[in-house]
């Protein structure tokens, strides 16, 4: 089961509230096992500790897109998307990447790092909102090539000042 099918079937310990869009996080008291992105709603205050941190911190990056992420993330993945994630993590603040550029790294097609995007059971946290289509279009977003994501996408980088 991939993480975002795993998050849909799973309660949340806590969501947080953003301009537009909601962040679900699903933990157990040592990890993260996934965050979502939800459409607009109410608020579930954390059921415990880590979902706490967890909603602590994301509310911190939503007031500042300066703020750095220190979170217990729940190893997942293949290998392949475990690399392309570590290259999305480090693409500095207010900067983008391309798929392509990405794929060069990787030696691996774009499309595949595209697909690893999005299974990327961290987004914000493990900034895929950064890689972006040759050119500079939107590309995806977890999935999704228009609709709600997409705006969320596009909240996110203008967030950051990308």
């Amino acid at each position: 089961m991939d993480a975002f099918a795993e998050a849909i079937e799973s309660p949340w310990q806590a969501v947080v509230a953003a301009p537009r869009f909601n962040l679900g996080v699903c933990c157990d008291q040592a990890e993260i096992h996934c965050i979502a992105f939800l459409p607009p709603g109410a608020e579930v205050a954390p059921h415990n500790a880590l979902a706490a941190e967890a909603a602590r911190q994301l509310a911190a990056y939503l007031a500042d897109p300066e703020y750095a992420f220190v979170l217990p993330l729940r190893a997942s993945g293949t290998p392949f998307q475990r690399r392309v994630w570590q290259e999305i993590a480090a693409i500095p603040k207010h900067q983008t990447r391309s798929y392509g550029e990405i794929a060069r790294l990787l030696r691996n097609a774009p499309r595949a790092v595209g697909q690893a995007c999005g299974r990327n059971p961290f987004p914000v946290v493990v900034p895929c909102h950064r890689v972006l289509a040759t050119g500079g279009g939107l590309g995806g977003f977890a999935r999704h090539r228009d609709g709600f994501l997409l705006d969320v996408k596009r909240w996110l980088l203008a967030h950051e000042g990308c």
